[in-house]
């Protein structure tokens, strides 16, 4: 079925028409929401936004020119006589133009250690340090002292890696001040406190050596963050700690789940937050307490993702929300009802247009007897007396939670409605099913987890109205090693592959990854570590690149130049290597994304080259 074939469904055009909504939080009475919503052009392949407030209450949204005097300002004191706010500093010499200072225009980077890249940035010798200024004075005073770490912390941390505390006597602030290849081999982040007057810093979290994140304090000054306490390992089970009394207490250790924010309560004797569960992110409550096991309720129930809290009010939350047919949209939470109420809907008249997908959830039995959830995703006006071609979805991550998300490049809602089901299984590794499934999948990446992709599409295919050969598999990140491992692993299953910024040499990537704590937890370690068995499994049996002899159906290899996780060098082996066996193959490669792809136009050619591929071969 060719693209926009149906007229009244979702395409990638239409997808690139589909406004972005982003809280940004209350208005100081604490009446209103203060929202961005962001539209993309792709005639002018950029973005454009206008800022808005709505009533909590509910009721017409209002354009706002100016919002700084209107939003609430955690970043200024809370005597109100001084800002926080974070600057780049350069404190290290490593382009050349600088070590030679007599070669202005030499284009060359000098590095003694690792970490001398990022996600997508190639060091440079500038850091993010967080600053404090009096709102009388130009006079900024730079509380990182000139060294060589980043607050916020790269490449995702953002301004609620710093805040003040709760006299404003101090600033706590997130930093990983590990350098070179300690950095890149470790994932120890801290909370640290500065003292104003003393200049003094202590390390509050000292005797954690794993992840401690996003400090926020209650209305009567207690502290709490979330700690994952496994050293070098990312996807740890997270943890709200809560110091009370001096001491730290874990809230939520007794749970058999991982928490992805959360937001104190009005009066802080609760925290409330999301977490993914059964396939969806729903919100929870949890009592503050020294006592052992604190009672965790969960307040939200349905087939949605509530993606964040926005603020905390007394009998009432402010909420994000989507699914898998509906953008994020700000919702409120009647804490005494539980429902959940839409405050924005600015996507309502795209969607009142569409005919939409039908998204069902499917209990499959895997080969060694688990229940595994499978989200299937229907075309729109599904007829079960038709046959349909079918994508097997392999999610990223490998810890990524598949719940009821909504993305704007691997969108279910737009896969389906060019006539195909898709399968989108909560395989090994996921969040959202108990801390033991979430954590199997490391050093496994080629066991369980391939066999439940399989297990899942075996279980759809039995359907009459499955095409048994018009199979493909479809991923990106853990989702392209996915494809690169079940091409030469399917036993005829799948007639195409589509594989974006997948791993498929283990070995080249150990050597060319940048966090090396992720591929050390997940692969067992070095491929030069002969004694280690994990690591031999990880680069023997495990590695897509040992099966390409048994490649037998067209791969699709698509990659970014500045993809510094799974560097650019995966994906041109793939391609390479198809092409040499003889198969249907194609490369698409995006010389300015990262990881991702963040661009209009860019998004919408991924769009019809990923359909045109699909169209071509299955």
């Amino acid at each position: 079925m060719s693209i926009g074939a149906l007229a009244d469904v979702m395409t990638p055009e239409k997808l690139w028409q589909v406004k972005r909504v982003s809280p940004m939080g209350l208005n100081k009475e604490k009446t209103h929401v203060i929202y961005r919503v962001t539209t993309p052009s792709v005639e002018n392949n950029d973005f454009s936004s206008k800022v808005y407030q709505v009533p909590v209450k509910g009721g017409a949204a209002t354009l706002l020119d100016g919002y700084q005097g209107v939003l609430i300002n955690s970043k200024i004191s809370p005597d109100g006589n001084k800002k926080l706010f974070h600057e780049s500093v350069q404190v290290e010499s490593i382009l050349a133009s600088d070590k030679h200072e007599d070669m202005a225009q030499a284009n060359a980077y000098v590095f003694d250690d690792l970490n001398y890249r990022h996600w997508d940035t190639w060091q440079d010798g500038s850091f993010n340090h967080v600053f404090y200024q009096d709102l009388t004075s130009e006079e900024k005073v730079d509380i990182m002292e000139g060294k060589a770490f980043d607050t916020p912390t790269s490449p995702f941390g953002g301004a609620a890696d710093y805040i003040w505390g709760p006299k404003g006597e101090n600033i706590y602030y997130v930093s990983k001040k590990l350098m070179g290849t300690e950095y890149v081999t470790s994932t120890n982040t801290d909370i640290y406190r500065y003292n104003l007057a003393s200049k003094k810093t202590t390390n509050i979290t000292d005797d954690n050596e794993g992840y401690d994140k996003y400090p926020a304090f209650s209305p009567k000054g207690s502290l709490a963050w979330l700690q994952m306490k496994t050293p070098g390992y990312e996807s740890d089970k997270n943890d709200i700690i809560v110091k009370l009394n001096g001491k730290n207490v874990n809230l939520t250790a007794h749970w058999d789940g991982t928490v992805n924010s959360f937001k104190w309560s009005h009066d802080g004797k609760h925290i409330y937050f999301v977490a993914p569960t059964d396939g969806t992110v729903q919100v929870f409550k949890v009592a503050v307490t020294s006592k052992s096991n604190p009672k965790i309720t969960q307040l939200t129930i349905g087939q949605f993702d509530v993606n964040g809290i926005v603020a905390a009010l007394k009998d009432q939350l402010v909420v994000t929300r989507n699914d898998m047919n509906t953008a994020r949209e700000i919702f409120r939470l009647d804490l005494k009802s539980k429902k959940l109420v839409a405050l924005t809907q600015v996507n309502k008249d795209l969607y009142a247009g569409l005919d939409l997908p039908t998204v069902k959830k499917r209990m499959v039995t895997t080969k060694d007897g688990k229940e595994m959830l499978n989200w299937v995703i229907y075309p729109p006006n599904f007829d079960e007396s038709k046959k349909y071609p079918t994508l097997l979805y392999l999610q990223g991550g490998p810890q990524g939670a598949l719940s009821q998300f909504y993305s704007f490049r691997w969108n279910f809602q737009v896969m389906a409605s060019q006539g195909y089901i898709v399968v989108a299984p909560n395989r090994r590794g996921m969040p959202g099913h108990g801390v033991e499934w979430n954590e199997v999948i490391s050093k496994d990446w080629g066991g369980k987890a391939m066999q439940d992709y399989l297990d899942a599409i075996d279980d759809v295919s039995k359907e009459s109205y499955v095409d048994k050969k018009r199979i493909g598999a479809v991923g990106a990140s853990f989702g392209g090693y996915s494809a690169f491992y079940l091409a030469g692993n399917h036993e005829g299953r799948f007639s195409s592959f589509i594989s974006h910024c997948g791993v498929f040499d283990m070995r080249s990537m150990y050597g060319t990854t940048e966090e090396l704590f992720f591929v050390n937890h997940d692969f067992g370690g070095a491929y030069w570590d002969n004694d280690n068995e994990a690591a031999s499994k990880a680069y023997g049996q495990f590695n897509p690149i040992n099966y390409v002899d048994k490649w037998d159906a067209p791969m699709f290899v698509i990659h970014g130049g500045k993809d510094y996780r799974v560097p650019l060098g995966q994906g041109i082996q793939a391609f390479q290597a198809a092409k040499l066996r003889g198969l249907k193959s194609r490369f698409l490669y995006f010389p300015e994304e990262n990881h991702w792809i963040l661009t209009p136009q860019n998004g919408i050619v991924w769009q019809r080259e990923f359909f045109q591929w699909l169209q071509d071969t299955l």
